[in-house]
């Protein structure tokens, strides 16, 4: 593997086509595209200034770099990649990618990014601000994830998520064979028109969560006082600790709580519309 170390790259595709070469010190100054259709390539405390700069890469490892604010849409079209300790400063990252895996990453802004990626490893990541993180992800596992971004993992497919502290709105909307262990979820409109959606040992703040949902399960779940009308429409089989505020129009299923505040069934209740309420004696 050659060496490149302690230089500087501008202008447009000044590596393109690199193989094979590990880079020490680089930094990718202003232009586009910096490292593109490129092979085996890893890169240390590297700086990535310009546009585009690590697209259509085939076997990568990033460690201890810094992806500055203007480095937007960075990583596109590149598979099998591993990043390490490293920050990102920059909006519309990862996208249609297979085999990409995260340890201790920072995203100041991660706007729009994780989309479409297959096989995706996360641990120890730090999301802020953004909207629609891990749009259309497909085989995702999740561990230790704390986010503030919106609108977080919708269109999701076949995810495990674990130790995370999600603050967001409308999360894990529309997704198929989620399970989430060990986390606090607080947003509006949690799981909504989701399949096979399973929660277990979390705490759920927010308005009306986990409506319009077909298989259900919470295992030893907490509610927040402020989680009004949940499960309209679902279908669940549900094991809630503590007190839940109120229960809305479940469509079929089971659910025990330590206690339960207002039970609302109305007209609007969809058949077979019989699912079993009762509370811990």
């Amino acid at each position: 593997m050659q060496l490149i170390k302690d230089k500087s790259f501008g202008g447009e595709r000044p590596l393109f086509g690199l193989k094979d070469t590990r880079l020490e010190g680089v930094t990718i100054t202003e232009g586009e595209s910096g490292i593109k259709c490129c092979r085996n390539v890893e890169a240390d405390h590297c700086r990535f200034i310009g546009k585009y700069p690590w697209w259509h890469v085939d076997g990568s490892l990033i460690t201890n770099c810094h992806f500055e604010v203007g480095s937007r849409s960075a990583v596109w079209y590149s598979n099998d990649m591993v990043m390490c300790d490293s920050v990102i400063d920059a909006p519309k990252f990862f996208r249609e990618m297979d085999g990409l895996t995260l340890d201790n990453v920072e995203m100041l802004d991660a706007d729009e990014t994780f989309w479409r990626v297959r096989h995706l490893k996360v641990h120890n990541v730090r999301l802020h601000d953004g909207t629609y993180p891990f749009m259309f992800c497909e085989d995702v596992d999740v561990d230790g994830l704390v986010s503030d971004s919106k609108y977080v993992f919708q269109y999701v497919r076949n995810a495990v998520v674990r130790n995370a502290r999600i603050v967001t709105k409308d999360a894990f909307w529309e997704t198929e064979d989620v399970t989430v262990y060990d986390s606090v979820l607080d947003g509006e409109f949690l799981g909504w028109h989701s399949r096979n959606l399973r929660l277990v040992r979390c705490h759920i703040a927010g308005e009306q969560p986990l409506c319009y949902i077909d298989g259900l399960t919470l295992e030893d779940c907490t509610f927040d006082a402020a989680c009004d009308r949940a499960f309209e429409d679902t279908t669940l089989e549900a094991s809630i600790r503590g007190h839940i505020t109120e229960i809305k129009n479940p469509r079929s299923g089971h659910i025990v709580a330590d206690s339960v505040g207002r039970v609302t069934i109305d007209e609007h209740i969809r058949k077979p519309a019989d699912c079993i309420i009762e509370t811990r004696q």
